[in-house]
C-alpha cells in the first residue's frame, strides 16, 4: 500500500489560506495528507489593516478564527512559528519540532524592504500584522495625550508616512479622517497637527492612472495631508526623518510603507531570490525544486511586458487557485495548469466615503469606488467564509 502525499502550507495569508480552503474543497479523504502551518491562530485580512492602524476601526474585523475556515477533518492546523526550511531535506523546522513534506506551499508573507535607509529599521512603525496595528494606534494616540502635558512638543502632533503606494495612501486617508475625533477628545487645536506624505517616485500611487492619482491627492490634501513626491527620505533618526535634500522633519511617528521585500527564511534555505522573493516557474513552482510553490509576497510572477506584478491580494488569491489545482493533479498524474494573471481591477481607498479604483477599462472615484471597495471586501469574505462570515464581518 503506497503512502499518502503529504502536503505542508506555510502561512495562512491570502495565498495559504485560500490554497488550503480550495484543497479541502477538490481532495478526496485519504487522498492527501494536508498541514497549515501559521503562528497565529487567526488569519487576517492585509488589505483591512490600515483602518485599525489610524484608529478608524476595530482591529478584531480584520481577523477570522482559522479553524472557523478549515474542515478540520481534511486540514491538520498547526500553530507554530516556522525557523527553518530545509528543502534538500524536504523539512520545515517549527519552534516545537519539525514537519516533513512531499509538496510544499511558502506563502510566509514578506517584511517591510527599508532600502538600507539608516534608522528606518529601528525608529519606523509598519503596518504588518494585528499586533503591529494595535501598536500604531494607541502610540498614535499617545502623541496626542503627551501634547497635552508638554504642549512645547509640536513634533508629538506631526506623522509622517514615508512611501505613498496603495499602503501609504490608504493609510494617511484613514488618519486625516481620525485626527478630528482625537483633536475633540484631548481638546487640541487641529491646526497644530501635521501629516506628511513623502514618495522618492515622481508621483503618488506609482504606476495608476494618473487622472485618478490628481483626483486622491485632492481628497486627501482638502483633508489635511501634505505630499512631499520626488522626495526621498535619507535617514530616519529617533526625531523624525531626514530628507534627501537636507531637510530634517522633527516628529514623534514614522510610518514606513515603502516596499516589501520576501520572507528572510529563503534566502537563508538556498532558494534563488531577489530581494527575498523566489521569481516562480510557470506553475508557480520554485526553480529546482518540483514539489516546492511559492505564493504572494515571497514570489515574483512577471508580467507580459516582463516586469513583475506588484505583490496584491487579488495575485495572491488566484495564485492559490492554481496551486491548489497543481497540487491535486501532481497527486493524480494529471496535467498541470500554467498560472495567467488577470486582473478584475484595483481599488483604493482614501478614508471615510471616499476611493478611486479601475475596474475593467472603466474609471471609478469618489462615494461610487468606495461601494466598490466594500463589495470587493465583501466579496472576499464570501470566498473563504461563505454568508455566515459576510454575516458576521461584512459590515467593513
Amino acid at each position: 500500500m503506497s503512502r499518502i502525499p503529504r502536503i505542508v502550507i506555510l502561512g495562512a495569508g491570502y495565498g495559504g489560506i485560500v490554497t488550503a480552503i480550495r484543497l479541502q474543497k477538490e481532495l478526496n479523504y485519504n487522498e492527501a495528507d494536508v498541514t497549515l502551518v501559521n503562528k497565529h491562530d487567526y488569519h487576517y485580512i492585509t488589505t483591512h489593516l490600515h483602518m485599525p492602524a489610524a484608529g478608524t476601526d476595530n482591529p478584531e474585523n480584520a481577523r477570522v478564527n482559522i479553524l472557523r475556515l478549515i474542515d478540520e477533518f481534511k486540514i491538520d492546523f498547526v500553530k507554530s512559528t516556522v525557523t527553518q526550511i530545509r528543502p534538500q531535506e524536504k523539512k520545515v523546522l517549527l519552534e516545537e519540532g519539525a514537519l516533513s513534506y512531499d509538496y510544499l506551499v511558502v506563502g510566509l508573507g514578506g517584511e517591510p524592504e527599508t532600502f538600507g535607509i539608516p534608522g528606518m529599521k529601528e525608529y519606523a512603525l509598519s503596518i504588518r500584522s494585528i499586533n503591529s496595528v494595535r501598536f500604531i494606534r494607541e502610540h498614535i494616540e499617545y502623541q496626542f495625550a503627551r501634547f497635552k502635558r508638554e504642549p512645547n512638543r509640536k513634533d508629538y502632533l506631526t506623522f509622517i508616512v514615508g512611501g505613498a503606494g496603495f499602503t501609504g495612501i490608504e493609510f494617511v486617508g484613514e488618519l486625516a479622517d481620525r485626527i478630528p475625533p482625537l483633536c475633540k477628545e484631548f481638546d487640541v487645536d487641529p491646526s497644530l497637527v501635521k501629516i506628511y506624505n513623502i514618495e522618492a517616485a515622481p508621483t503618488a500611487l506609482p504606476g495608476f492612472d494618473p487622472e485618478l492619482v490628481e483626483y486622491a491627492m485632492n481628497v486627501l490634501r482638502n483633508k489635511g495631508v501634505t505630499f512631499r513626491i520626488s522626495t526621498a527620505i535619507k535617514e530616519c533618526t529617533p526625531d523624525g526623518v531626514i530628507l534627501a535634500t537636507g531637510e530634517q522633519l522633527k516628529a514623534a511617528t514614522v510610518v514606513w510603507t515603502g516596499g516589501v521585500r520576501g520572507n528572510h527564511m529563503l534566502d537563508e534555505a538556498g532558494f534563488e531570490t531577489m530581494r527575498g522573493r523566489i521569481k516562480v516557474d510557470a506553475k508557480l513552482r520554485a526553480p529546482g525544486y518540483d514539489n516546492v510553490y511559492v505564493l504572494g509576497d515571497c514570489s515574483i510572477v512577471m508580467n507580459p511586458e516582463g516586469r513583475p506584478y506588484p505583490p496584491t491580494a487579488q495575485i495572491s488569491m488566484q495564485q492559490a487557485g492554481v496551486c491548489a489545482h497543481n497540487l491535486v493533479a501532481s497527486i493524480r498524474g494529471e496535467r498541470l495548469k500554467d498560472f495567467e494573471y488577470k486582473s478584475k481591477g484595483t481599488v483604493a481607498s482614501l478614508g471615510r466615503g471616499e476611493a478611486i479604483g479601475i475596474v475593467g477599462t472603466r474609471k471609478i472615484k469618489g462615494s461610487v469606488a468606495a461601494v466598490m471597495k466594500k463589495v470587493i471586501d465583501v466579496r472576499y469574505l464570501y470566498t473563504i467564509g461563505g454568508l455566515p462570515l459576510v454575516l458576521r464581518k461584512g459590515r467593513f
